[in-house]
């Protein structure tokens, strides 16, 4: 309760803040009928252990205006019966928060109930008042008046608070970047729960989509971290596509994931952002095999699998007689695959940048091993952090906004005319960057999940003409 001796004078109607929920601004109805205060809440969902249950809502802090919605999430402290003055009974999470009005500030407690259609949607009720707060029954705003101009304003953002969110990792796999993503949630207050995206299945309709798990419907989440392997794309992509059609954040998007997962899409998006790549040429016919090598210069080559990952599926042929056997082999067994320039300045080294939101968070330069021309940490290679230019780090932002993906691993190799990209991974691994460089990587990827998951400023709707 408030500190200071003097009583705060409250008319039946005040201005107030609820920070700890990032609701900067409301108006109050004060009822001393009331035990208990109440707060406007909507999609409200309890989750979280059983130790320590959470409970997230929408609250929409302006009367009338349903397109402004905060996301808000509290700590459970009781579940109880309410009756409303219309003697309706019904069971309400009941959560404690701060309140802040006349300079004062102090704890209370708070029912979450929909109260659409009410005047107020804040009422404070008796508990809240305390022993230290007169009441001025026929008066109004007796402290200061706050607005819901605040509201268009980017003060939404710097006054929103670090709210625990609830994110899904898709992922079949129990490796090290799994555990770290849970590691790293769950050590910030989050929940971070692990869903095998080839168990989820989708109800697809117009008016309400939905993504079901083992049985049940899968709970609304913040944000959705994609972890999908590549032998599963097209459907993990369509789970993705459905968390997208709900509206959930989806670090990396479905579209992105299917450009950079085909090797072919992808060299075109990158030639369609002058993204500097090694020459690069894909023809169907077997005929056109000399026409093809042609394309790409003298032996040696590289002959690579659309479908290959981590290294696997990607040939050198050092001559031409050398790549026609090699291509006429991956033609025999019906796979599509790509002939690409040997840049043999790079002499087996790579430069692995890992992009998150709008920087390159980490660079590590991956070496072969054994005389070896692929330089990947699961074929051996070896990691170590490097400094790169200012041409390969704008090379590797453009390269993952061409896929607007918000994660990205840019692998580039140094040649004499500059970086050339040869991928870009929307999965990519963080043990191998984090031990070469001692960096918090998934920290960093948190930074960018719970800056994304915050309420957006609302701009002032313009008046109807």
């Amino acid at each position: 309760m408030p500190q200071d001796d003097e009583p705060l004078q409250f008319g039946w109607e005040e201005w107030l803040s609820l920070p700890d929920l990032g609701l900067p601004a409301l108006k109050a109805k004060v009822d001393t009928g009331a035990r208990t205060s109440a707060l406007h809440a909507t999609e409200i969902e309890s989750f979280g252990s059983a130790a320590q249950p959470r409970v997230r809502f929408m609250v929409h802090p302006i009367p009338g205006r349903d397109d402004l919605a905060i996301p808000c999430s509290a700590r459970i402290v009781d579940r109880r019966e309410v009756t409303s003055s219309n003697g309706e009974a019904e069971m309400r999470y009941v959560i404690e928060t701060t309140l802040e009005i006349g300079g004062r500030a102090w704890p209370i407690e708070v029912t979450l109930t929909d109260r659409r259609g009410m005047q107020s949607h804040m009422l404070l009720g008796r508990q809240a008042l305390g022993d230290h707060v007169s009441i001025v029954p026929s008066e109004r705003f007796c402290q200061p008046e706050l607005s819901y101009d605040v509201y268009h304003s980017k003060r939404v953002r710097q006054v929103a608070p670090n709210r625990v969110l609830r994110i899904a990792v898709l992922s079949r796999e129990d490796n090290y970047s799994t555990r770290r993503l849970v590691e790293v949630g769950e050590a910030r207050g989050h929940v971070v729960e692990v869903i095998d995206t080839t168990r989820c299945y989708m109800a697809i309709n117009a008016l309400s989509p939905e993504v079901h798990y083992d049985g049940q419907r899968l709970p609304r989440y913040d944000a959705v971290v994609p972890r999908i392997g590549a032998s599963i794309t097209p459907y993990g992509t369509a789970v993705i596509r459905q968390f997208e059609t709900i509206g959930t954040f989806c670090l990396n998007g479905s579209a992105g994931i299917t450009a950079s997962r085909d090797k072919l899409h992808a060299h075109q998006v990158l030639a369609r952002h002058r993204i500097g790549m090694p020459t690069t040429a894909f023809a169907n016919s077997p005929k056109d095999t000399g026409n093809l090598i042609g394309l790409v210069g003298q032996a040696p080559l590289i002959v690579k699998l659309l479908e290959s990952t981590q290294g696997r599926g990607v040939v050198m042929a050092e001559t031409k007689k050398a790549a026609e056997s090699v291509i006429s082999a991956f033609r025999g067994l019906k796979a599509n695959f790509l002939v690409q320039q040997f840049v043999k300045e790079a002499a087996g080294e790579d430069i692995r940048c890992l992009v998150i939101g709008t920087k390159v968070v980490a660079a590590i330069k991956r070496t072969a091993e054994g005389g070896d021309f692929r330089s990947n940490l699961h074929l051996g290679g070896k990691a170590t952090p490097v400094r790169i230019t200012k041409d390969e780090r704008e090379t590797a932002l453009r390269a993952a906004r061409a896929f607007g993906l918000n994660m990205a691993g840019v692998d580039l190799l140094r040649s004499d005319t500059g970086p050339k990209v040869l991928e870009v991974n929307s999965s990519p691994g963080f043990e191998g960057v984090e031990k070469a460089t001692s960096k918090d990587i998934v920290g960093r990827l948190f930074d960018e999940i719970e800056s994304r998951a915050r309420p957006a400023p609302v701009r002032r709707r313009k008046p109807a003409v």
